[in-house]
């Protein structure tokens, strides 16, 4: 049986064996910590507060044709394609999309309302730590660390001053201070993960190439 499930999980462990997966996740994350750091520091009459949406398109559309067009032109030759089952491409999806509409809603209420979720918020990295150990550090032993740093990250972020997160959020544009913490640790969330998937990307990244040859120079 153990032997069954191995051979199950390989189309989902192989779709990050490029670690451009991570790197994809990296980018995204960081690049949404950018957009609420500048939105957040902007005057309110900046002209970012009319582009910020054109950028965060952007930054969707380059990931999502960018990340199959490196597994086409460089994963793929060099170690074959393989395809997710429908059943995992239905339940990945079906996840997707209810923890996309969940949290953005959770937020908007804990917003309005005043709710002081700023631990809940930061410890959200944990059940993160708990997912990627799950779809990614299984694949690479050393991958575990990353996730403990993810985990540790989400309890370190939990304890910062909320003056600090406040500042990162600009409370002086901010209505409420409990606006100030919430949004503060949204921000330097999205960093912390962002660069722990970007390092974790890049090395898987560099070892896949290091490792593997294009057809071409394996026949010679």
């Amino acid at each position: 049986m153990d032997r069954v499930g191995n051979l199950l999980d390989r189309p989902r462990l192989y779709w990050n064996i490029d670690g451009v997966a991570e790197l994809g996740g990296g980018i995204m994350s960081l690049g949404i910590a950018l957009l609420l750091l500048v939105d957040a520091h902007s005057p309110e009459d900046s002209l970012w507060h009319h582009l910020s949406f054109l950028f965060f398109v952007a930054l969707i559309l380059g990931i999502y044709y960018g990340v199959p067009a490196i597994k086409t032109h460089i994963t793929y030759p060099r170690t074959g394609f393989v395809e997710y089952r429908r059943a995992e491409r239905r339940r990945i999806s079906i996840i997707a999309t209810v923890a996309g509409a969940l949290i953005p809603m959770a937020l908007v209420v804990a917003v309005r309302r005043h709710w002081d979720i700023t631990t809940p918020a930061a410890l959200i990295g944990l059940v993160f730590a708990a997912a990627y150990s799950y779809q990614i550090a299984r694949a690479a032993h050393w991958k575990w660390t990353i996730a403990c740093a993810i985990a540790l990250g989400s309890i370190v972020i939990a304890f910062l001053p909320a003056s600090f997160l406040a500042a990162l959020a600009n409370d002086s544009l901010v209505i409420h201070p409990v606006q100030a913490k919430l949004w503060g640790t949204i921000i330097v969330s999205f960093m912390a993960y962002g660069s722990m998937l970007l390092i974790s990307g890049s090395i898987s990244f560099w070892l896949y190439l290091r490792h593997t040859q294009t057809p071409g120079l394996e026949g010679q």
